[in-house]
Formats: structure tokens, C-alpha cells, sequence
């Protein structure tokens, strides 16, 4: 069920368009996709128009009456609506429909406690659906005591859902301040890394842009990766060699989405710190979505949420290969999406081309330990200096001379300063 408000109230300059351009027939789309991640069999849509939302029930008691009707010629077990209902209007719904309702909030809080694997992930995954369920928690009785199945019933456990508000204040509390010890191990271990000069490059965009084929490209991982929405959660971290021979952080983390719940953003800040701390994202977009501006436009809308909107960007524009030849131009999709504010580049993350452009352009935009050419005269017996050189800096002639080793190279400024007795 999906409703766009027209008139007065309307976002945007298209009285049916949201305010990132895209049309409730659009969005009602994604949670069709959002449907069918979770499990679900998607019998019909209806979208209604009107000039505002109807307080009781948002749609109003006639097309109340035309989707109770259609539900149970359709025999649905499940109504989703997309927009979050406040708790008064979850019930009335229920009441007048016979059957259960969910917005689009608790839709997705379900994908993430399905996907949820490591033990931080489960901890925000379970804050987000008590910050959600806690004001819906009246009139709910012994309902909110027990586990059910199906779509909306997966729930962080009895314990954490019954009536008595203190006790869920209680176990609030203390997941905060586990998570706040996870956030004290991260930064412990982000000052360890940057003991040694190693960048960190975040891959953020749209769910399903195909970030994590794209890490698993790049680095060699086996982070899961498919065709469902948010198939990725937890962040994963990897190091990559660039032409110059640096090495950066390369890390992956959870795909946005439009209208992502303010408790998620609130209750994923510890795993999106890496996003926060990043030297440089790599915005991944779907170059072969019809909605890829939109798609992107709420990426940036969300990294500004997050704070660092002003952090270096590179634009990615993944899947070309589901193109035709020659008919994309990433230079024009980058002007539209960023202004020709941001540089872009062109992938496929499936079949590895574009790939040594955007490891190039990775290594270009990286603002730390950046690279520079350096004369080096090494005596001939000092093999660990040459050592280090062909590892971490790029050799581009040798000669021998007097039992002495010159050398031409290309290297960071920390391998410089650590082979700064050796600089002519």
C-alpha cells in the first residue's frame, strides 16, 4: 500500500514525486523488492492518492474498506505500508483489516535481523527494534510477551518485548553500553592502524549497487554477495595494493536506502564510524538503474546525516556490463548526480573491467602518504632498504655504481622518511 500526497503538502516540484524525485509507484517498487528479500509473495499493490495523511489510519475508512476487501478476496495473511504509521494508525489498521500490518520501518528492521551475523550487528539490529516497538508497546498486552512467525515477528526475544517499559529501558541501556565498548575497541584499533600509514577507503551506495562483489573483486574476500537486499550487514575490512605500490584500507559496509529508518542511522553509528573516519569513499552506483540519480541523491542525503558529507568522494558507477557497448557516458551521469563536483570511473564488478582505472584513480585521490619520485643511493650490501623498496614503492631504474646502488623510484612519503639517509 503506498501513498503520495499531492497539492499543499507535496515534496518536491512534482506534485507526485518524493523529495529525491522519485514517484510512489517507484518506491512502492523497492518494497516489493524489500517484500521479497524478507520471504514474502507479493499478491497486489495499491497506491492512493491524497492531499494529506488521514490521522487515524493514514489512507482514510473508504480505501480502508477497498483493501480489506482486495486482502481477503486475495486470501493475504500481511499488509505493508509504505510509510512508517505511527502506533495509533498500526492498530487501527489491524482492527479494521482483520489481518496484520507493518510499515516499511519494521520491513527492513526484520531483512536486518535476519542478516545480522556477528554480535554488534545483532546488538544495533535488536536497539533499533526496541527504540521502534517501545512507543507501540500500548494495548499490545501479552502479544508483545512471545515470539511469532513470519514477515514483522522476528524479534531481538521474549525478554526484551514484554509490557513492562522499565525492563526494555533497562536492556536499552545496557546495549548502549556494550556498544559503547565496541566503539572504545574500534577506536583502539584505528589508532593502532594508524600507527602505520595505511589510508582507509569505505565503499558506501545504494543496497544492491553491488559493493560487495566489487570488494570481493578488489580484494580477494568472500563477503557474501547477492541479488537480495542489505545481503551485507557487517563491515569488513581488507587491505589493497594501488599501482604506486601503497597499501590502503579497503572496507565494505551495509548499502543505504530511501526512507532508512532514523533508528537504524541512530543505532549503526558504531559500524558506520569506519564511514566517518574514512580518508575516502567510494560512492558505488548502479550504472544501469533507471534511478540511479535518485539512488544516489539518497546516499549523499544519508553521509550528510552521518557528518561527513565534505569527505573525499570518488564516484563508481558499477554494472556495466548489463549495458550495451559504447552507451554510457560516466563523465555525464557524474554531472548530473554530483555537478562535476566528483571524479568518476566506470566498472564491472562481475567481470574485472575498469578495474586497474579505479585502483589508479583510488590511488590520485587518496589525500594520505601521498606519492612522489626520490633519488636513492643505497650501499650495494644494505639489502634491506632495496627490500623495502620493491615492496611498498614502485622502482623505475637501478644501476650499480662504487658499491653503491642508485636508485629511481616512485614511493610514499613514509617509506621516504624511513629511507631519508639514503635521499641525494
Amino acid at each position: 500500500m503506498g501513498v503520495e500526497f499531492k497539492g499543499r503538502r507535496a515534496l518536491g516540484p512534482d506534485p507526485h514525486a518524493g523529495a529525491d524525485g522519485s514517484t510512489a509507484g517507484e518506491s512502492l517498487d523497492e518494497l516489493a523488492s524489500l517484500a521479497r528479500t524478507a520471504g514474502a509473495t507479493v499478491l497486489d499493490r495499491v497506491i492512493q492518492t491524497r492531499p494529506a495523511p488521514e490521522a487515524a489510519t493514514l489512507i482514510g475508512s473508504g480505501k480502508v474498506r477497498e483493501v480489506a476487501d482486495l486482502a481477503g478476496a486475495l486470501e493475504a495473511d500481511l499488509v505493508l505500508f509504505d510509510h512508517e504509521l505511527t502506533p495509533t494508525q498500526q492498530r487501527n489498521l489491524e482492527r479494521a483489516l482483520d489481518r496484520k500490518v507493518i510499515d516499511r520501518t519494521q520491513l527492513i528492521l526484520d531483512i536486518f535481523a535476519r542478516r545480522a551475523r556477528t554480535r554488534e550487528g545483532q546488538l544495533q539490529v535488536e536497539l533499533a527494534q526496541l527504540n521502534y516497538l517501545l512507543p507501540r508497546l500500548t494495548g499490545r498486552g501479552r502479544e508483545m510477551s512471545r515470539l511469532g512467525g513470519g514477515i514483522g515477528t522476528r524479534g531481538p526475544g521474549e525478554t526484551q518485548l514484554e509490557t513492562d517499559r522499565r525492563r526494555i529501558f533497562r536492556r536499552t541501556r545496557k546495549i548502549k553500553e556494550e556498544l559503547d565498548r565496541v566503539r572504545q575497541h574500534r577506536s583502539v584499533q584505528r589508532r593502532q592502524r594508524s600507527a602505520v600509514p595505511l589510508a582507509t577507503a569505505v565503499l558506501v551506495g545504494y543496497t544492491n549497487a553491488g559493493k560487495s562483489t566489487l570488494f570481493n573483486r578488489l580484494t580477494g574476500a568472500e563477503v557474501t554477495a547477492d541479488a537480495r537486499l542489505f545481503a551485507t550487514l557487517d563491515p569488513t575490512i581488507r587491505v589493497v595494493t594501488l599501482p604506486s605500490r601503497r597499501r590502503v584500507l579497503v572496507g565494505d559496509t551495509v548499502g543505504f536506502i530511501r526512507n532508512l529508518p532514523a533508528t537504524l542511522i541512530q543505532a549503526f553509528r558504531a559500524t558506520l564510524e569506519e564511514v566517518t573516519e574514512a580518508a575516502l569513499l567510494l560512492h558505488v552506483v548502479d550504472a544501469s538503474s533507471t534511478r540511479a540519480v535518485g539512488e544516489a541523491a539518497q546516499v549523499q542525503k544519508v553521509l550528510a546525516e552521518l557528518g561527513c558529507e565534505k569527505t573525499p568522494q570518488l564516484l563508481v558507477f558499477n554494472k556495466i556490463d548489463l549495458l550495451p557497448d559504447g552507451g554510457f557516458d560516466a563523465g555525464a551521469l557524474g554531472q548530473r548526480i554530483s555537478a562535476g563536483h566528483l571524479r568518476a570511473t566506470a566498472v564491472s564488478a562481475l567481470t574485472g573491467e575498469g578495474l586497474d582505472a579505479l585502483l589508479a584513480a583510488v590511488d590520485e585521490a587518496l589525500p594520505i602518504d601521498p606519492v612522489s619520485h626520490a633519488t636513492l643511493r643505497i650501499p650495494a650490501g644494505e639489502g634491506a632498504a632495496l627490500h623495502l623498496l620493491h615492496e611498498w614503492g614502485r622502482v623505475t631504474s637501478i644501476r650499480y655504481t662504487g658499491g653503491f646502488c642508485e636508485v629511481e623510484a616512485e614511493l610514499p612519503e613514509s617509506l621516504k622518511l624511513t629511507l631519508a639517509r639514503y635521499l641525494t
